[in-house]
């Protein structure tokens, strides 16, 4: 399905984000969520739409998002809808009372085909301080039970801030415990309530990223990172380093790049080719806003006025994200650029910038060192 998906066309994955409404209070929230619903959310009928708009773009991956998904009492019926038009859709809900076993039933009835939690700490200290709701890991670890008991595969996303970075081994520990399919390693980018505070170092950065390399092998579980785009980049060059030998890296590039399988060897196996804000990735707000992603909020029209396929394919901001050639400073002219292409959300954040470089990536391309010699 990958390798025959135009990004300039179809994305590889969408969000829809089907409500802000949320119990927790989450110190990095993206979207600020608020306790209540917005009366401006797309209705079921607008949501039947863009199902159906998405399965037209070559049936991406779909995604239901928050906010808290289980806020929306119709949220089983749009999923219902999906998943008998073929799509496959999973779930990022909130830990939170609403998560009943009779809520996974109703989920494992209609047909999501996985379940993600967050766990931003291996204990109940850095968890809830994270999360701002006090009895919040004891509730997900609670919930994770249920997932088992009903046989559902769970993804655990991790935010990787100041507050958990000394624990990553534990909290690799504790994954394998919980018998996880995958571990979604995000990277914190300073948007809505994130702060720049709460981020680790450039050189951390880095350090997680070799980590999470050499965990990769001695797992049972799949590792996968967001706006961490430069583990593509690290991943590569240990790859590099075990088989082909620093010599031969920017042949082998090369030859990579002719085939079109840079991406096939990132080391996130489901998102081959790069993917990147506004580049096969997609975002839906829940008022019906398009955007390159939830942490870029750069708006490119509304689902509402426009169709979903003219916003990706035809849109400024979406071409000129999907351009590696548009980037600039180093990210512009890294041998990199094409398969990571570095966080564009983070540049963004950082300097207004969404074509600026990654400013949090220690790496110097090779073009750039050879001007200083």
């Amino acid at each position: 399905m990958v390798f025959s998906r135009d990004f300039n066309k179809d994305p590889f994955i969408v969000i829809w984000e089907l409500t802000r409404a949320c119990q927790l209070k989450c110190l990095h929230c993206r979207a600020e969520a608020q306790y209540k619903r917005d009366p401006r959310e797309l209705t079921f009928e607008q949501g039947k739409d863009l199902i159906d708009q998405i399965y037209e773009m070559n049936n991406p991956m779909l995604v239901f998002t928050g906010g808290d998904p289980l806020m929306r009492p119709d949220v089983f019926d749009i999923a219902e809808y999906a998943v008998k038009k073929g799509v496959r859709v999973s779930m990022t809900p909130s830990a939170t009372p609403n998560v009943t076993k009779e809520a996974i039933e109703k989920a494992k009835a209609v047909g999501l085909s996985r379940w993600a939690f967050s766990l931003d700490g291996h204990n109940a200290e850095i968890h809830d301080h994270f999360r701002g709701t006090a009895g919040s890991f004891d509730l997900t670890m609670e919930r994770i039970k249920y997932l088992h008991e009903l046989e559902i595969p769970i993804q655990i996303n991790t935010v990787i801030s100041r507050y958990n970075v000394n624990y990553l081994e534990e909290m690799a520990q504790l994954i394998e415990e919980l018998d996880c399919v995958l571990w979604s390693v995000f990277f914190l980018v300073p948007t809505g309530r994130g702060q720049e505070s709460d981020m680790i170092s450039p050189v951390e950065h880095e350090k997680v990223f070799l980590w999470l390399h050499d965990l990769s092998k001695r797992v049972k579980f799949d590792i996968k990172t967001t706006a961490g785009q430069h583990y593509r980049r690290v991943f590569i060059q240990q790859k590099l380093k075990e088989k082909k030998g620093q010599t031969e890296e920017i042949r082998y590039l090369d030859a990579l790049t002719e085939q079109g399988l840079t991406g096939s060897i990132d080391g996130l196996g489901r998102a081959p080719k790069g993917v990147n804000d506004g580049n096969g990735f997609v975002f839906i707000s829940h008022v019906g806003d398009v955007y390159p992603s939830g942490l870029l909020p750069v708006k490119a029209g509304n689902v509402k006025e426009q169709p979903l396929a003219e916003i990706y394919r035809e849109s400024p901001i979406f071409k000129d994200l999907r351009n590696p050639d548009k980037y600039k400073g180093k990210c512009g002219v890294c041998e990199f650029r094409n398969v990571c292409g570095g966080s564009r959300s983070r540049a963004y954040a950082m300097t207004g910038d969404y074509l600026e470089s990654e400013p949090f990536c220690v790496y110097i391309p090779k073009a750039l060192r050879k001007k200083e010699a």
